[in-house]
């Protein structure tokens, strides 16, 4: 077998150097929407939790945010928050179904770890 240089190359390697531009955008476009650091719990909850949690856990009640900052919000196991977070809790609310949304279980962890410093700097 020889190898021709004038052949013309396979039509599947042009589709795909044709859609290389696209997915590349694509990928930066998608990273950009949530935080790529599990740690930065503070950065995800400003961007996934802040708009209808408040910026300091008090819930926004015109729009019937949950005020992570009462009692029974604090006696929530770790297990229980990460749950209503991931999945949307026991009641499967999808608004909450972030592991639908792309957010890994590290990230997970990284915003109930989040919501606990903001419990214990709430002032009693």
């Amino acid at each position: 077998m020889t190898c021709d240089s004038n052949r013309e190359p396979p039509v599947m390697m042009l589709r795909v150097l044709r859609a290389a531009p696209f997915l590349g955008a694509w990928l930066l476009v998608s990273s950009c929407s949530i935080p790529t650091r599990a740690q930065d719990g503070a950065a995800l909850y400003r961007s996934q939790c802040l708009a209808c949690h408040g910026a300091a856990g008090e819930g926004r009640t015109a729009i019937k945010g949950t005020n992570l900052l009462t009692d029974a919000a604090k006696k929530r196991s770790d297990a229980e928050l990460a749950l209503a977070i991931a999945q949307g809790g026991e009641n499967k609310n999808a608004t909450h179904a972030y592991e639908k949304k792309g957010v890994t279980p590290d990230q997970v962890q990284a915003l109930v770890k989040y919501v606990r410093e903001l419990q214990s700097k709430q002032k009693p």
